[in-house]
């Protein structure tokens, strides 16, 4: 049984701490939500008064949090100064390969061993425990962060060196934004030009269209399989936090001279919807957008 901390109990967090603790794992969770605490607690964790206690004595550290400065201040102010010398950080937050970086750096300087270890499938898959994560760090720390990481997902790729996690994990979701957007098109032109959308899904999903976008995440209720649209566009993957995705892409894409033109555009187009007040919907609502539906 390991001593695990883990920092970060939101929408995902919340589901990884607890199948930690599913898993037989010393879970010792820390939020500065006190709701956030009593949910862990009620799934088997400790709770902790703060980041840096949650990290004392601790065999792993594992972070899930929103954004670089909260993932700086938790490790650079509190963590590293806490945590064992012989401890693995796992940092399994989507952040800007700046701050992913700088905090990488920090802990090599000071002997810590540390990965980058974002996440992909949502929700839904961090609370059933099958998660993806693309990993970077050195082969050995990767190899010790599998069995830990394998208590809360299905897939474990070892994506290369420090950062290459956040790197593979924003090209992701560059192309998810971009795919869902061009899905969301051909379903309201195929309307429009009177077809039943029911006919086109199966048509395209079998044609050289077909999409995770479309067959696994159709943006048209009743259409495919059950997801956020036969939901009224609630739960899933937050719009909100697609932009926050689309616009670590354009920096990091920005830092390097890529060009990105659809993610460009896919970027511009969700925050429209944004600013429209769809920052809550899930990301495929944006076909509401494109149809001239949305209403607040």
């Amino acid at each position: 049984m390991a001593r695990i901390a883990f920092i970060g109990l939101g929408n995902m967090g919340s589901g990884m701490a607890a199948n930690l603790a599913k898993a037989g794992q010393e879970v010792r969770a820390f939020d500065l939500a006190t709701d956030a605490l009593k949910r862990a607690e009620a799934a088997g964790c400790l709770t902790a008064t703060s980041s840096a206690d949650a990290a004392r004595n601790a065999d792993y550290v594992v972070t899930m949090l929103p954004a670089g400065g909260q993932v700086r201040a938790v490790y650079m102010g509190e963590i590293f100064d806490a945590v064992p010398q012989a401890a693995l950080l796992i940092d399994c937050s989507t952040i800007d390969m700046a701050s992913a970086k700088a905090v990488g750096e920090a802990a090599a300087a000071r002997g810590l061993a540390m990965v980058d270890a974002p996440v992909s499938g949502g929700i839904a898959a961090a609370n059933a425990g099958t998660l993806t994560f693309m990993v970077g760090g050195s082969t050995e720390a990767f190899a010790r962060a599998e069995p830990i990481l394998a208590n809360m997902g299905k897939a474990l790729i070892h994506a290369g060196g420090p950062g290459a996690g956040q790197a593979a994990k924003i090209a992701n979701n560059m192309l998810l934004g971009a795919t869902m957007v061009a899905t969301c098109e051909a379903f309201v032109l195929a309307g429009k030009l009177g077809l039943d959308l029911q006919t086109f899904y199966d048509i395209a999903s079998r044609a050289s269209g077909q999409s995770w976008s479309m067959t696994s995440y159709c943006p048209v209720p009743g259409v495919g399989p059950e997801t956020p649209a036969d939901r009224g566009y609630e739960g899933g993957f937050a719009t909100a936090l697609m932009l926050k995705d689309l616009k670590l892409a354009m920096e990091a894409a920005q830092d390097v001279d890529a060009s990105v033109p659809m993610g460009g555009q896919a970027e511009s187009l969700y925050q429209a919807f944004v600013n429209l007040g769809g920052g809550s919907r899930d990301f495929s609502a944006i076909i509401k957008l494109l149809d001239g539906s949305w209403r607040r």
